[in-house]
Order: C-alpha cells, then structure tokens, then sequence
C-alpha cells in the first residue's frame, strides 16, 4: 500500500523560510542571465532526429516556445526561473522584461508548435527524462500563481505538460532499470520532479505510479558505492538524487533507516566541493551544478532526519560548503555555464536549510 495521503501531507505543508534566502539582488542577478538567453536563438544544440529533408530546420522553427538558452531544456527552465523570481519579487526591476519574455513565449500558439513537434515515432524519446522534468516543475510553479498572466501562461502550457505526463505513464512502466548517471538521463531526480508536479495537479494515478516505480527501482539498495562520485562532468550526485527521491516516496518514518543503510556516511570526495578547472568548458563546467545540486540535495535530506541524526548535521554542514562554491560561479562570463546554472542556483535558494 503505497501512502500516498502521508505524501500529499508533507509535500504540500508551507515551506519554511529559506536560509540563504533568495534575495531581491540575488534574483535581479539571476533574471538578468536568464533573460539574456530564452530569446536568444544561436548558439544552439539541439536534440533533434530529422525525419526526412524537410525537417532541417532553426531551433525557432522547431521550437517557438522554448528555442533559447543553448538547449531545449535549459530554455524550459530558464522560464521556470523566470516564473519563480516574479513570484517571489513581482515588484524586481526587471519584472516588466520578464512578462514580456514570458508573454511572448508562453502563448498557445507557441506551444501547440511544440506539440506539433514531438509527433511521430522519432521523437518519443526527445528529451526524455530532463527536459519533461522541467516542464514539469515550470508548469506546478504556475499552478499556484495568483496572477492575472500566470493563469494564461499555465493554461497555454498545460496541453504539453499534460502530454509529457502521458508519455511517462507509458514509459515508466517499460523502464526496467533506473539510469544512475551523473547528468541528463538520471531517473530519480527525473521521478522526483514529476512526483511534485503530480501532486501539485491533484494527479492521483500519476503519483501513485511515480512512488511505486521509485520504489521498485531504489527501495533494496545498499551500502551505495559512494567513492565513485564525482563522474568528470557530473551536474547530478546519483546517491543524492537517488536519496532526495525517496524521502518523498518513502513515509517520514521509514526514511532514515532507509537512508543509513543506503548511505551509511558521507565520505570526504561527497562532503567536499567539486573542482572546476575550465569555465568555458561546456562538460568541465556541469560540476558548478553538481555542487549546487548537491547542496539543495542534502538540504531536503538533512530536513528529513531526527534531529540528533549525525548525518543530518555532516549533510547540512556539507550542504553550506557546496552552496558557497556554487553560488560564488554562476556568473562567470562564460555562456557555457551561464545559460542553465542560474536556474539551479534559484532552485538551491528555494530549497530551506534543514
């Protein structure tokens, strides 16, 4: 029986404050690199399997809605940035660009464009599972905005949102086994993401599904391999995406026995920062993200443990350490990190300390 009302509980209590919160200067900062890139077409790399001659065509023919930001994915979450930081500071001088971004972009026209475009037996697999992560987490943000051009923006989105959500249901029950990488195909931070949209949208079928897959694939692990991280271009720990899912499918009580077997300390090369040697380097430059992933990580973790739990002090402690070294990177002057780290950073910012 999977506990899915426990779930519901504590996925949707208020958050409480965050610690570094994310500041007015802070998210100027963020919105002014995220508008520089969600318009900005070139220089682009798509994941796109041409189906015949026609089909070669520029990022914007392809994709009206999300064209920017280098990728696909990184355009959908640069707007998921962008929705957050209005939000959260409607009133930022930049507010007036970033409805204007989001005006232009999220229209229903722009979107059935990217319906249009994942038609087809080669497209099934198009951004699979990244990119529909973040589509997911774009369109929950906007389920709870009260606002009069939110209500525009989620209506026009929610057709792809909803045929994403398909896609998954159909897939996951093929997945037989999780991918346990270090960057774009990582199944649970994938699964974790769509677990909040679910429950954002009230999808009961779909979370029930998500929770009983998550559990399937991670319930038996133990002893993880630790050691072995980081991968040379990680942005993703797999052990802490991995646990930062089950403290969501799992109940608050079975967690911590659950993670102390799975991860029964946090050795020196997970506690400690990554090294970053060349910011201009597009794969060098993913482990900027893997320490601010992993601090967000270790935050929820943290807050998931007793009290007196060794772990949740050496996980939160490690946490701030990964948060100064991230942060103090995002802007670097380097396109190559600069067009997806800030939506990251906004994410670590939202996340509360434990």
């Amino acid at each position: 029986m999977i506990h899915l009302a426990l779930l519901l509980a504590a996925l949707l209590a208020p958050a409480r404050a965050a610690e570094p919160a994310l500041t007015k200067d802070d998210a100027s900062r963020f919105a002014k690199l995220a508008l520089a890139c969600v318009r900005k077409e070139f220089p682009n790399k798509p994941d796109h399997v041409m189906k015949d001659a026609a089909d070669v065509r520029g990022p914007k023919a392809q994709h009206p809605a999300f064209y920017g930001c280098y990728d696909w994915h990184s355009c959908v979450h640069g707007h998921w940035l962008l929705v957050r930081i209005l939000k959260e500071y409607p009133d930022l001088p930049e507010a007036k660009d970033i409805r204007a971004a989001l005006n232009e972009n999220l229209t229903a026209e722009n979107i059935k464009g990217e319906l249009d475009y994942l038609e087809g037996p080669e497209r099934k697999g198009f951004e699979r599972t990244y990119g529909w992560a973040w589509l997911f987490k774009l369109e929950a943000e906007l389920r709870y905005f009260d606002d009069h051009d939110a209500v525009r923006w989620f209506t026009a989105l929610k057709p792809l949102a909803g045929a994403l959500a398909a896609r998954y249901a159909e897939f996951l029950p093929k997945q037989t086994y999780p991918i346990r990488t270090g960057v774009h195909p990582n199944t649970a931070f994938a699964l974790g993401f769509a677990l909040d949209y679910a429950l954002a949208m009230n999808d009961v079928k779909l979370a029930v599904l998500l929770v009983q897959r998550s559990q399937d694939y991670f319930l038996k692990d133990r002893a993880y391999p630790a050691a072995w991280e980081p991968s040379g271009e990680d942005f993703f720990s797999p052990a802490l995406m991995e646990a930062d899912l089950m403290r969501r499918a799992l109940k608050p009580g079975e967690f911590p026995a659950w993670f102390h077997a799975f991860l029964p300390r946090l050795p020196k090369n997970l506690a400690e920062p990554a090294k970053v040697t060349d910011r201009s380097d597009p794969r060098l430059v993913h482990l900027d993200g893997l320490n601010l992933s992993r601090a967000w990580a270790m935050r929820s973790i943290a807050a998931a443990l007793p009290r007196k739990d060794p772990l949740r002090k050496a996980l939160a402690e490690s946490a701030e350490r990964h948060a100064r070294a991230g942060l103090a990177n995002v802007a670097s002057g380097h396109y190559e990190g600069e067009h997806w780290l800030a939506s990251f950073a906004v994410y670590l910012l939202s996340t509360p300390r434990p």
